[in-house]
């Protein structure tokens, strides 16, 4: 019976091939799709953390309410004892201090007349500090383009675009034109050492990163900053934990509605970014749950076809005196091969597919040329455990739930009824 079975499976196409490739099919793209919403999220995430916010991020009060205006007159003092006292309570983040800017970038000609100008983006940040996690955490190495890294005072970098909009390149000076922290005007000469190109067009624009300690020098913010982010020292956010240590710092505040008190916030409290991660969370199981669905009920109607298909064979199977339930136990087994291989092949497949664009990603800068979205132009998918079972366990239901139900007819079969349909 075995050898029957296996020799029926291997060359009727129809019960064995056509629903393996079904299954295989919806498996695959069940897989993918799961990857890609995943791996998207994963990428809108990582992008705020590392150039906007940071795992936690600590600020004042009234910068809080005013950040998308980088308003460094409300920005923190005391910069100094605000690290000591968080690198000692909290050692499993790395914590480094920021100043966001913004300002007219003019390029002098050899007589000192203005050659170009552009408005300008600034980020200050560690640069040249020993041990810094800025270089790291902003992937400067991979994102440089022309030049080399500041290693001087006065030295910045500006992003390719932008560089390339002024048509200047490394070595050549800029005089940046901004405000004070306490509103008087601020020029102050900086030599480009290289160019950026960090791949998200918001801030590929016009991008100015330059080292912390030249900007408070002179924007006047000796021992202040914008803000101070802490990322945990693995670069993984776990939302729990940075729950966890922004309520510890917070409860430990004065109580009040002082505007210049320091405020720590999660990643998650950003610019409507928690209803933005919950509002995607939300359509991608939508999408993922209605591409299930739709799986199944296609493996379902395949399996129902192929048992209706197969009525005549049934009869003559018991006419020749094969029981009714091994028949129907027949059924489910061969379903169950199908269904095994089927999803076993689609899950490989959609894993190799989706490990594929992990790695490589896919480049959709051709459709952010004007967005002001703080996502990557290149999008990658994200394997993640549920991957591995996200396609696999409805492939194997929906085949299995659909051979059960078609194998009924089975039982309804009348051995008397099998001369006159034989003979028609």
């Amino acid at each position: 019976m075995i050898r029957f079975l296996a020799k029926g499976l291997l060359r009727d196409r129809t019960r064995s091939l056509f629903p393996a490739l079904v299954v295989t099919a919806g498996v695959m793209l069940t897989v993918i799709l799961y990857s890609y919403i995943k791996g998207t999220e994963n990428d809108i995430l990582q992008t705020q953390a590392n150039l906007m916010s940071g795992h936690v991020d600590v600020v004042t009060r009234a910068y809080a309410q005013e950040q998308d205006q980088s308003p460094n007159d409300l920005a923190l003092l005391g910069l100094d004892q605000l690290l000591a006292d968080l690198r000692r309570n909290w050692p499993d983040l790395d914590w480094t201090p920021r100043i966001r800017f913004a300002g007219l970038l003019d390029v002098p000609d050899a007589a000192g007349e203005t050659l170009t100008q552009g408005s300008a983006v600034g980020l200050a940040v560690d640069l040249r500090g020993a041990g810094s996690p800025e270089p790291g955490i902003l992937n400067l190495d991979e994102a440089l383009v022309r030049g080399r890294l500041p290693r001087e005072p006065g030295e910045v970098l500006l992003s390719e675009t932008f560089a390339q909009r002024l048509r200047i390149g490394p070595g050549a000076t800029v005089t940046l034109i901004s405000s004070t922290m306490y509103g008087s005007l601020a020029t102050m000469n900086f030599v480009v050492a290289g160019t950026v190109r960090f791949g998200v067009k918001a801030v590929d624009r016009g991008a100015l990163v330059a080292d912390l300690r030249d900007v408070q020098w002179a924007l006047d913010m000796t021992d202040g900053a914008g803000e101070v982010l802490g990322f945990f020292t693995d670069r993984i956010y776990r939302p729990e934990r940075a729950r966890e240590v922004a309520d510890a710092f917070n409860a430990g505040l004065p109580e009040g509605d002082e505007p210049f008190s320091p405020l720590m916030r999660t990643l998650r409290d950003h610019s409507g970014l928690a209803e933005t991660l919950d509002l995607a969370n939300a359509v991608g199981a939508a999408v993922v749950g209605l591409f299930v669905l739709i799986m199944s009920i296609v493996l379902w109607n395949a399996g129902l076809m192929g048992g209706v298909r197969r009525f005549g064979e049934f009869g003559v199977r018991l006419a020749i005196g094969e029981n009714k339930t091994h028949l129907y136990g027949t059924l489910m087994v061969e379903s169950l091969v199908i269904a095994l291989a089927g999803s076993l092949l689609g899950t490989a497949l959609g894993l190799g597919a989706a490990s594929y664009l992990q790695v490589h990603g896919m480049d959709i800068s051709g459709l952010m040329k004007n967005s002001s979205m703080m996502i990557s132009d290149v999008l990658r998918a994200r394997v993640t455990p549920v991957s591995w079972v996200i396609g696999f366990v409805p492939g194997l239901v929906a085949t299995m739930a659909g051979a059960s139900v078609s194998g009924l007819g089975v039982f309804r079969r009348r051995t008397a009824d099998l001369t006159k349909e034989l003979q028609t």
